[in-house]
């Protein structure tokens, strides 16, 4: 019993130290930082287009280099962890913020999938190792999504593995799945596409049950209150982006389609322009 006590007390010990190392300043930064990466804005579902397109013709070409790379490029996973910090912190706001960025994700990675697979796929084309490997989800797949959700949180919030997080978004197969589901589609294919999408879905539930797992265990959610700030933050940068981008635009129109009114503010500016003349010259002919 004391072999038992002592055991049970050295793992407890060991477990505080590997998940309560980390600082309070490293949890607010990786907040930050998690929040700013799965902030829905244009560059961020961009990025998430360009990533199944590359996908979805490495899978046209059954060719593994290029699946790896749009792997690489794409950002899926990080609303994926700001949804299991949000149910950690028990904060709805972010969890709405993460479940609406990934619904949309879902939306444009499934249909660039789906047009590129009306321009360039065949039902006969999908019939290839690359993509047949995302339609047979098993319990070795939801393993490897819960090690790899384990191992991304993980490293999120230690600063010297954060360079591991690209590697670790290779190992569990997110884009992939959801080009197969839109190149299925497109060639009426509902059984490669319904497959995917199940490995899909059973990836997602893996890195959230692992990373909630993780976050608890740090005690993230002593950091609502960052949370909370670093999402009012996003929100108005993109705000302030989106005004900065109309009065461009506004600038760069013409004064007016109205011809008549734009030879009145012609015109108009002549006036001030002459006033201004007129007033120099005034005080140059006092002096």
């Amino acid at each position: 019993k004391k072999e038992l006590f002592w055991y049970n007390n050295s793992m407890e010990k060991t477990i505080g130290k590997l998940f309560n190392s980390s600082s309070s300043g490293e949890k607010g930064h990786a907040v930050k930082k998690l929040i700013d990466q799965s902030t829905p804005n244009m560059d961020f579902f961009l990025m998430v287009i360009l990533s199944v397109a590359m996908a979805s013709f490495g899978l046209l070409l059954n060719n593994a280099a290029i699946v790896i790379g749009a792997m690489l490029i794409a950002p899926v996973l990080s609303p994926i962890l700001s949804l299991a910090m949000g149910i950690v912190m028990f904060n709805e706001s972010l969890i709405r913020r993460a479940v609406l960025t990934l619904g949309k994700s879902l939306l444009f990675a499934i249909g660039a999938a789906f047009v590129i697979g009306l321009l360039f796929g065949t039902k006969e084309g999908l019939i290839v190792p690359e993509v047949l490997a995302r339609t047979t989800p098993n319990l070795l797949d939801a393993a490897v999504a819960v090690v790899a959700g384990f191992a991304a949180s993980f490293a999120l919030i230690k600063p010297k593995l954060s360079e591991t997080i690209p590697g670790i978004a290779i190992s569990v197969s997110l884009v992939p799945p959801l080009a197969v589901t839109g190149l299925g589609l497109a060639t009426f294919n509902l059984a490669i596409a319904k497959g995917a999408f199940l490995l899909f879905l059973i990836n997602i539930l893996g890195i959230i049950f692992a990373a909630v797992f993780v976050f608890s265990s740090m005690n993230l959610y002593t950091k609502r209150g960052t949370a909370e700030r670093a999402i009012k933050d996003a929100d108005d940068a993109e705000e302030e982006k989106v005004v900065i981008i109309e009065e461009e635009t506004e600038k760069a129109k013409p004064l007016n389609k109205d011809p008549e009114a734009a030879q009145d503010e012609l015109e108009d500016s002549i006036e001030e322009v002459a006033a201004g003349e007129e007033e120099v010259i005034e005080k140059t002919s006092e002096i």
